[in-house]
């Protein structure tokens, strides 16, 4: 098979789809509103066939064969993408934001997740030389995720002061930092704090970093880590970067909106920390493994993608069902 390249053709119909996109669904959420179930569930269903409708040109104007590599790293994608969600949440949860926030954070994050996965298959093969590495690293931040959502899964509440926080302690040592959060702003002005505010701060300066852009950074590293170990295997099966570009962009597309859906759900779901803290644990210990097998020997053991998304979705659909059978004190309270 002859190589795809760069087709004109299929850059400005990619970069042109991908932009009214990314306009509509930014310009719709521009406000700091809550995102509703039917809101997240109508996206998640755009993407998804928008996805479908650019392979379905790919095989009518190139053929089925450059149209089922586009798709066969779509899938893959859209399946190693799920991991990053429920890292997504572990993040949320341990920097305590919450709903609208939550939203704002993503509203940015995404922007991120394109340029980086741009730069990342451009570069391709030396990623999958770090990756082994880099695995080993956020395997840890995973599990370490997982189990300080253990240690406060009794605790619901908001946090108010992030002055012990661990990215507080740490960023602090760099850059300014307002210790709470600031409305929904990232950074906040020195002259926009009142004397009592000021006592918040870990140095003084001109301009503040507040836990809402730390948490925005988390997020980002996370999607970059990731970015580590799914590139190199969506090359492996599509090739093609211009074909690997576009179907992990449809994936990572789709998979904000497949997480206001899980979001919305929250309030019901009283059982879904359970859930995802197993699945930290599962997600913690897949990567150790992969990294284990590419950079020191080979184990013989080897997770499938498709196996690991049976297991995600299997055990949030046991989440989802303890939650409706077994509502908890919290939810017949609120009835």
């Amino acid at each position: 098979m002859a190589h795809f390249g760069f087709p004109l053709e299929v850059i400005v119909v990619f970069l042109a789809v991908i932009a009214l996109s990314v306009y509509l669904d930014l310009f719709t959420h521009r406000k700091n509103a809550e995102i509703t179930l039917k809101n997240a569930a109508c996206w998640s269903v755009f993407w998804v066939g928008l996805a479908l409708a650019f392979y379905a040109y790919l095989w009518v104007e190139f053929g089925k064969e450059w149209a089922a590599l586009y798709l066969a790293g779509y899938a893959l994608e859209k399946s190693l993408s799920v991991d990053n969600l429920m890292v997504f949440m572990a993040i949320f949860a341990s920097f305590g934001i919450k709903g609208i926030l939550q939203h704002r954070i993503l509203y940015y994050g995404i922007i991120g997740a394109l340029i980086f996965r741009a730069i990342f298959v451009a570069i391709g093969t030396g990623l999958f030389l770090a990756s082994p590495w880099v695995g080993f690293f956020f395997a840890a931040f995973v599990i370490w995720s997982a189990i300080k959502m253990l240690q406060q899964s009794d605790h619901d509440e908001e946090i108010e002061d992030y002055t012990h926080h661990w990215s507080v302690r740490f960023t602090g040592k760099f850059f300014p930092i307002y210790k709470k959060l600031y409305l929904n702003h990232f950074f906040v002005r020195h002259h926009e704090l009142n004397e009592a505010e000021r006592a918040s701060v870990t140095r003084t300066g001109w301009l503040y970093v507040t836990p809402a852009f730390l948490c925005l950074m988390a997020i980002e590293t996370s999607d970059i880590a990731f970015a580590f170990d799914s590139v190199p295997a969506v090359i492996a099966v599509t090739h093609e970067p211009l074909l690997v570009y576009a179907a992990m962009i449809f994936a990572i597309l789709g998979l904000r909106s497949l997480y206001f859906v899980l979001a919305a759900l929250t309030k019901y779901l009283v059982h879904k920390s359970k859930a995802v803290i197993c699945l930290l644990f599962f997600i913690g210990a897949k990567m150790a493994l992969q990294s284990w097998n590419h950079a020191i020997a080979d184990t013989g053991l080897h997770i499938p993608p498709h196996w690991s998304l049976i297991i995600i979705i299997g055990t949030l659909a046991l989440g989802i069902i303890a939650s409706f059978v077994f509502p908890g004190k919290k939810l017949e309270q609120k009835e």
